[in-house]
């Protein structure tokens, strides 16, 4: 399931990327391009590898793109060679912790799906028509 709501986080991301080329909304610009360093930061974590990005440097709306399929990659790559129950061991601006895979995986799905209600929220505000992402929908138009 877990792979199924990573690939369900593509998917809602490449929407909200299409709703934001069409918007002049700097604020939801640099709310998604937390989700995506977010993103990139939890796979180099879970890789052992040194995260490029900061967790709120702010990326242009010209690389969501690149950055959201890179991300994809890292996620395809941690679903083919770690198992879930795994601990990942990580340091945070808090300390050191460790989780499972499957809980850090799931907060990731979790925490993108939180921003990008925000960014449709902030898209309505402005008279847009906030995109479509929910799962059961993607799922039920066979979009997933």
């Amino acid at each position: 399931m877990l792979a199924e709501l990573l690939n369900y986080t593509t998917k809602a991301d490449a929407i909200v990327m299409a709703a934001l080329r069409e918007a002049d909304l700097p604020e939801a610009d640099k709310l998604f391009s937390h989700v995506l360093t977010a993103q990139h930061i939890w796979a180099k974590r879970i890789l052992g590898e040194q995260p490029e990005k900061g967790v709120w440097e702010e990326q242009p709306k010209a690389v969501f793109e690149a950055l959201s399929a890179e991300n994809a990659k890292l996620f395809a790559k941690i679903l083919s060679t770690r198992q879930f129950d795994e601990l990942i061991h990580y340091t945070n601006s808090h300390g050191k912790f460790e989780n499972s895979l499957q809980d850090i995986l799931f907060h990731v799905v979790n925490h993108s799906t939180y921003h990008r209600a925000q960014i449709a929220t902030m898209l309505k505000k402005a008279g847009k028509i906030p995109p479509v992402t929910d799962f059961v929908i993607l799922k039920r138009t066979n979009q997933l």
